[in-house]
């Protein structure tokens, strides 16, 4: 079994929204409920931990934000366990609130899969999930999902006096990937990579990132470019049209199925 931390304590300026980012409405839910209903329908994770903007908490009901009304329960194998989906308020940065997320996680084997995903990736796919953990249960100390680089990448010097940045040189894209979420990590080299001072961890861009400085064994799994993440209002427009033709295509081949 394993457990995920959901991180969507963000505010989401630069989304230029009022409501935190995680709650703002797409396709008729909250932008967090999309990757969380794919979670919920993982039957490998036995604990789902949303991490939330101090204030802000998960529904009563579910069905509020378009998840089935027993999404929050344990499920009929353990009904008196503890739900299975809960909420915890973040920290100041997302590696604070990974560690806050791990924390309410519970107790669990050191060589337990942790899923970390970002509430802001709509998009993510139950195979992408599977794919991940199956990485972390094969040996491996953490797994990301990547996308391999399409670009051309050039580095440059800052620009000064306002003269354009002047490139330095140009990159192999053959080696270079776009790191998305899901993360997956054996408990035991997240929580290590995690037990370091606030400012340090606080610096770190993923999660991946400090597993890595402690010399573990990192590997990538790929996913698709859609797996986006919402962060500006053309992500949000993008999101609800890819969205929008993945119903149409589920409902298209449940009628197919029906015939």
């Amino acid at each position: 079994m394993a457990v995920a931390v959901v991180v969507a304590g963000g505010r989401g300026e630069r989304l230029g929204h009022q409501r935190p980012k995680a709650l703002v409405p797409v396709a008729g839910r909250p932008l967090v409920a999309w990757a969380l209903g794919t979670l919920i329908g993982a039957s490998a994770l036995r604990r789902i931990v949303v991490v939330l903007p101090a204030g802000e908490r998960l529904p009563d009901d579910p069905v509020a934000w378009g998840l089935p009304p027993t999404a929050w329960d344990a499920g009929p194998s353990a009904p008196a366990s503890p739900a299975r989906v809960v909420a915890v308020a973040g920290g100041r940065e997302r590696s604070h609130s990974v560690r806050a997320g791990l924390d309410a996680a519970g107790d669990g084997p050191a060589d337990e899969p942790v899923l970390v995903h970002d509430g802001a990736r709509p998009l993510l796919t139950p195979d992408l999930v599977d794919d991940c953990l199956r990485a972390v249960l094969e040996g491996a100390d953490a797994a990301i999902a990547a996308a391999p680089i399409t670009d051309t990448v050039k580095v440059a010097d800052p620009a000064r006096d306002g003269t354009a940045p002047r490139v330095v040189r140009t990159l192999d894209r053959s080696r270079l990937w776009a790191v998305q979420t899901p993360q997956a990590f054996r408990r035991a080299a997240l929580r290590t990579a995690l037990d370091r001072p606030d400012a340090e961890i606080a610096a770190a861009t993923d999660d991946a990132s400090l597993v890595e400085a402690d010399g573990g064994d990192v590997r990538v799994v790929v996913a698709p470019r859609s797996n986006l993440k919402v962060t500006v209002p053309e992500d949000l427009h993008l999101a609800e049209l890819l969205l929008g033709a993945r119903a149409t295509a589920t409902g298209a081949a449940r009628q197919s199925g029906s015939c």
